[in-house]
């Protein structure tokens, strides 16, 4: 059976999606042509499709796991699958790029990225979704794993269950079903953070941890870990220490540099940890 969209014009996909008539099909190409613009231009402006139902049907065609609003469970911060075509899903698409050169490459090996940051605030689980997002969007098996046992939010962003998850696993209670797949967006999987424990970093600097790490990037194609804010103890430095490559999020005006110079200071002496570079969030 073909895919949805195998095949199909723009404007096909438009017309079934919206059970257009034939008359309303040869108003929106007489608006067309009068005034040069795309089928699916014209009818939004005739009133005859919402600019939702352009962008589903572009994700259609294309095959490009695509978030639709009207039936959406996540975040509207996950903004690849909310706003693929935005300016700032662009932005998220062109670091893909990058990491896919260096830390994702077959010359590197098996790495995760941990996405770390000097203080709460400054955007560091937003960005991880939507990297973990963008990643999966390629069509690989794409883990997004949330380590932030203090002030854990992945599981609120995609809309799972957070009873157990990753704080289960460095405790040794085994868990089954802990990975979650995301409906709206078939390649990637969340391990939520599970119940806050008392003692965050004693449990991350448990072996289980560093070999829970590895033994996942060997089943997924990218890994991407989100971390607690440096400011609130070392988890970050030992969690991207596990992991490999970090790529550290500070906030435009808002983080300061003396901050962010002690996160990376530790990172950058360390020949075990590929620092993938400073992302300056604005959003």
């Amino acid at each position: 059976m073909p895919n949805p969209g195998e095949g199909q014009s723009i404007g096909d996909i438009i017309r079934q999606t919206n059970n257009l008539s034939a008359e309303q099909v040869e108003r929106i190409l007489s608006y067309q042509m009068q005034n040069g613009v795309k089928f699916g231009e014209a009818a939004v402006a005739l009133g005859f499709a919402k600019e939702e139902d352009v962008l589903w049907a572009l994700a259609q065609q294309f095959h490009f796991p695509y978030v639709n609003q009207a039936n959406r469970k996540i975040a509207a911060e996950v903004i690849v699958g909310t706003k693929p075509f935005s300016d700032q899903s662009e932005l998220f698409r062109a670091m893909r790029g990058q990491l896919l050169n260096t830390v994702f490459s077959k010359e590197e090996g098996h790495h995760a990225l941990a996405v770390i940051s000097p203080e709460s605030g400054d955007g560091k689980s937003y960005y991880a979704a939507n990297l973990a997002a963008a990643l999966s969007q390629l069509g690989g098996r794409t883990l997004l794993i949330d380590a932030d046992l203090r002030s854990p939010r992945q599981h609120e962003i995609f809309a799972i269950e957070s009873k157990v998850g990753l704080s289960s696993i460095l405790s040794g209670r085994a868990e089954s079903r802990l990975i979650h797949p995301v409906e709206e967006l078939p390649s990637l999987h969340v391990l939520p953070a599970g119940v806050v424990p008392p003692n965050p970093t004693e449990l991350i600097q448990r072996p289980t941890f560093g070999l829970l790490v590895k033994e996942l990037t060997t089943k997924f194609d990218y890994v991407i870990v989100d971390t607690p804010a440096a400011s609130l103890g070392s988890d970050a430095r030992v969690i991207a220490t596990h992991c490999g490559a970090a790529l550290a999020v500070c906030r435009r005006h808002k983080s300061r540099i003396d901050a962010l110079q002690a996160l990376l200071s530790p990172l950058t002496i360390s020949s075990s940890v590929a620092l993938a570079g400073v992302v300056v969030n604005e959003f």
